[in-house]
């Protein structure tokens, strides 16, 4: 991430103070060699200019070191500050008190002299944006950490993220506010301790209700205690290195869970649909960190990493289990057969429950995963392999062991299709068999209680079984024909639904629109049926996005309408 990460300081003596940075330092693009340089003499320009950004960093300092107390200053001036290095992409991480270059550093100032003054949240503690192009924009969060000795027993921090890409700041904003908090309950946590302890020895509330004020000594009483700093509140000797280690991974972090795609045309229905669920699930996760409220470092280790796992696994395709699978929809079609194919594939389509009940979790989870290619992302709604039955406003596709009864109900119903996974008997006549033939393992029983025949209809299915049967096109192809297939659809459904929920118009004109699409004739019901059911698969940016546009032209004709009958006269009789 192309940003900056400082710990700032509200001195009561000296005012808001930089206490420590953090910065990525990329490595240098190659460019092709120039006649008459070497290489040599690139390496020593490039550490001239990197010790005169140190230098002028040590006058600097050096010019306010007589103008700065303990409260005030992280590093001495001895300090080399900490380093560390991404093996991945060549990044290196510095932090010192200051940043290494002139530029940077008065840009971390006016930020921390503005988080600490003027952009303020209510309360004083919380986050908040700030910023503008010349000076680049600042995610601020504030916060106070406990001293016995400070006035009003506190002293007032904050940690500024500095960046100039504000949309990549603003998109951030979720990732950054929750590690942040952990950094700053973690501190706060140790603080608190710290001064609980100083209390019990010494209740410094008493010592100044019974102490004599008198104006003239009181700046001279103050500065003992203004110059306390934060490893002495905290009582962690390896703060600065423990800061070090914890920006550097915000700074990684945060530059690695946002990357750039290049989508040609709009994005799908699928691609809005996965991006509402994973913003769902961070706020989700942010509103169960805030109720268990603070932790210590090591859990916010742990986090992290399975907020990581939880990233890169969709849908427990994390730890891939053992054992046979079915590869693509067309090893399914095979195992099955064509006729049974057929008719679990209709009940996939028709929004139908489908259920597996078999003692082997890889092969039904595998199930799963070739037949949820039949469907929009957002009509999925699967539970892989359930010790009890779960009801159909739950899951669509629903994986149970062996022994898990089904309800009177469920079986008698034709909205649901079960399908038994049986082990196959062998005998002695067998020879030895492959893991991986599915057949020699497992026999397949297919019931549904379900009478309306499913060899018609809908168009969709028809056409995907051309695809699956034709023995010339690979795998690959078939995914893709069905990929296009399912666009061609969903741009179906959402004409339908644009016409019928947003518009309100009826039947007969609902037909009509029916026909254009090309859902009428044979299979009708079957076309209907699915196209209601894949409505529900819309995501929800489309949805509001097209009842607004409505409600806007709506609003436009109301008022254009009023403008036509007050400007036209009445006419007499």
């Amino acid at each position: 991430m192309n940003a900056l990460v400082a710990l700032c300081h509200f001195c009561e003596l000296h005012g808001p103070r930089t206490l420590f940075c953090t910065e990525a330092l990329h490595p240098p693009s190659p460019s092709p060699p120039q006649p008459g340089l070497s290489i040599a003499g690139d390496r020593d320009r490039e550490a001239d200019r990197e010790g005169e950004g140190l230098t002028m960093r040590a006058n600097g300092s050096a010019s306010q070191r007589a103008d700065m107390c303990e409260g005030c200053r992280s590093l001495p001036a001895s300090h080399p500050g900490f380093v560390s290095v991404d093996n991945e992409t060549g990044i290196r991480f510095l932090s010192h008190q200051h940043p290494r270059q002139p530029q940077l550093f008065s840009v971390v100032r006016q930020a921390c002299v503005r988080s600490l003054s003027c952009e303020v949240c209510p309360g004083r503690e919380g986050p908040i944006f700030f910023g503008d192009e010349q000076h680049g924009f600042v995610f601020s969060h504030t916060f106070f950490i406990k001293d016995s000795l400070a006035r009003g027993f506190q002293r007032w921090y904050s940690i500024v993220i500095v960046a100039m890409d504000r949309i990549y700041l603003i998109n951030s904003w979720p990732f950054l506010l929750r590690h942040l908090k952990l950094t700053i309950q973690g501190l706060q946590n140790t603080a608190l301790k710290v001064f609980d302890s100083e209390q019990c020895v010494c209740p410094q509330r008493a010592v100044r209700m019974n102490s004599v004020f008198s104006p003239a000594v009181f700046p001279h009483q103050r500065s003992g205690n203004a110059a306390r700093s934060l490893p002495s509140l905290t009582q962690h000797p390896d703060l600065w290195a423990s800061l070090h280690s914890s920006f550097s991974w915000l700074l990684k972090a945060c530059g690695s869970r946002l990357t750039e795609k290049l989508l040609e045309g709009a994005p799908t229905e699928d691609t809005l649909v996965l991006i509402e669920r994973q913003t769902e699930q961070e706020e989700e996760m942010i509103g169960w960190e805030g109720a268990e409220g603070g932790c210590s470092l090591p859990q916010r280790n742990q986090s992290d990493n399975e907020l990581g796992r939880d990233f890169l696994c969709d849908g427990g395709k994390g730890e891939e289990l053992p054992g046979p699978k079915f590869k693509s929809l067309r090893h399914l079609r095979q195992v099955l057969g064509a006729v049974e194919f057929r008719q679990l594939a209709w009940h996939v389509l028709m929004g139908n429950q489908v259920i597996w009940r078999g003692p082997d979790p890889s092969l039904i989870q595998s199930a799963f995963s070739v037949l949820k290619a039949l469907l929009p992302v957002g009509c999925v709604r699967s539970v892989p392999y359930s010790p009890q039955y779960e009801e159909a406003y739950r899951c669509n596709f629903l994986g149970l062991s062996p022994d898990v009864p089904i309800p009177a109900h469920v079986s008698s119903s034709e909205f649901a299709v079960l399908v038994d996974v049986v082990n196959a008997e062998r005998g002695s006549l067998y020879p030895a068999v492959c893991d991986d033939d599915i057949l020699s393992l497992y026999q397949f029983n297919i019931s549904s209680a379900n009478t309306q025949p499913t060899d018609r209809g809908p168009t969709l299915l028809n056409k995907v079984e051309v695809a699956l049967s034709n023995e010339n096109l690979s795998v690959e192809v078939v995914s893709h024909c069905l990929l296009c297939l399912k666009e061609e659809w969903m741009n179906k459904v959402k004409v339908l639904f644009k016409f019928s929920k947003v518009d309100g118009r009826g039947r007969e004109d609902t037909q009509k629109v029916l026909a254009l699409l090309g859902a009428t004739g044979p299979g009708e019901d079957d076309n209907v049926r699915l196209l209601k059911f894949w409505i529900t698969g819309l995501s929800k940016t489309y949805k509001s996005h097209l009842m607004t546009a409505v409600r806007g032209g709506e609003r436009t004709l109301s008022h254009t309408s009023a403008l036509v009958c007050f400007a036209c006269p009445r006419k007499r009789v």
